[in-house]
């Protein structure tokens, strides 16, 4: 280990890190598009913000580690009328963000030796969070000629490599991919899952809300409710309405794994805070129209990025059927790595497709207004075409 490295190095957000590297030369004067970042550029909505200053008024408490009993009501109704799927009380969780729902899951039930099937591309964090539990990630490539979606064919290659494996990951939309799961898609997976009635599955919903086409939203415990006592499904307001400094996101599955995962939650931050789950409670229960609107303006934002990325020979991207990421395959010499470093110097900050189990392409967040995406991107191809 080097001198100035710390034993937790290794499990750093590389997504953070470029994230910081752009704001720190942003500090020196310089001039960068920062596509790094999955930030919604809105604001929460009116009826939010409006909830939170009236609840400024009141005496804040604490609340129970499992979140307040309101907020537990509005996800349970959300459940209910988004997905069809009834939870009693005892089987929510409210946590500081959707990123800590998922840690105290894997905290609350992985051991060393333990193995978590993660299809890839993947979410940054996941293979960082299974490892600080003492347990490994199997990494299970997708094909981007299947939208990198995880298929059966695939899962049960990860169960034949996989000794001890205690969770598979599906997330949809996926970030990085944006790609969605069909019902059969769903229905092929729950058959192999039949066969493995240990194993639980994470279904990481977070960007549920945030989809570019008018097909209803399925998620496997609607598709196969046999399942549902085996799934934690994981949510929260940071996406779809704009609420990530808030930190609010819970998880819904059976009573023993919530109860294990308020245990772990009372002894670290015992909760998220109250007046942000009051905001959550505002968002859950309050009019819904603007997700409709803000979806139209992320894909007129995707399509307008496509329209420069798409014109040029130096890479392939595809369209993404939800969450605001895209994902091009870059046809050069370089590695993603050092191209996104060099990408850095000419004023576009991007996040190595490698950060995501996905070499030699780059992560671009179309969550800004589309003036300055479409900046970047073109700073992006221009950048490209210095390279053979």
């Amino acid at each position: 280990m080097h001198s100035n490295e710390t034993p937790t190095s290794a499990f750093q957000s590389p997504i953070l890190l470029m994230a910081k590297r752009a704001v720190a030369m942003r500090a020196e004067g310089r001039d960068i598009v920062d596509l790094t970042l999955g930030e919604p550029d809105f604001n929460a909505p009116k009826h939010v913000l409006d909830a939170a200053h009236l609840a400024l008024g009141s005496r804040l408490t604490y609340s129970p580690s499992n979140g307040i009993e309101p907020l537990r009501s509005a996800i349970r109704m959300r459940a209910r009328e988004d997905r069809g799927l009834d939870f009693d009380d005892d089987q929510i969780s409210v946590g500081c963000g959707a990123k800590q729902i998922i840690f105290n899951a894997f905290q609350a039930t992985l051991k060393p030796g333990d193995e978590v099937i993660v299809p890839a591309p993947y979410w940054a964090s996941y293979p960082g969070m299974i490892k600080m539990c003492g347990a490994q990630p199997i990494i299970l490539p997708t094909a981007a000629s299947e939208g990198f979606r995880l298929t059966a064919e695939h899962l049960a290659a990860g169960f034949r490599l996989a000794k001890s494996p205690k969770w598979v990951i599906l997330n949809a939309p996926g970030n990085p991919s944006g790609s969605l799961y069909s019902e059969t898609d769903l229905q092929a997976l729950a058959e192999v899952l039949r066969q493995y009635p240990e194993v639980m599955i994470l279904s990481d919903d977070i960007y549920a809300e945030i989809r570019f086409n008018q097909e209803p939203y399925q998620t496997l415990a609607s598709v196969a409710p046999d399942l549902a006592e085996r799934i934690l499904i994981v949510d929260g307001v940071s996406k779809a309405y704009a609420m990530t400094g808030w930190r609010v996101g819970w998880g819904c599955g059976s009573r023993s794994l919530i109860s294990a995962m308020t245990t772990v939650q009372s002894q670290n931050c015992t909760q998220t805070s109250t007046l942000s789950q009051l905001a959550a409670v505002a968002a859950l229960e309050g009019p819904r129209d603007f997700l409709a609107e803000r979806n139209a303006i992320y894909r007129q934002r995707r399509d307008a990025a496509l329209h420069v990325l798409q014109a040029s020979d130096k890479m392939e991207v595809s369209r993404p059927e939800g969450a605001f990421y895209l994902l091009p395959q870059i046809k050069t010499s370089i590695d993603d790595q050092s191209l996104a470093l060099d990408l850095l110097e000419v004023g576009v900050a991007t996040v190595p497709g490698s950060a995501f189990g996905l070499p030699r392409h780059l992560r671009l967040s179309f969550a800004t207004d589309e003036a300055t995406l479409v900046q970047g991107c073109t700073r992006l191809v221009r950048a490209l075409e210095a390279y053979s």
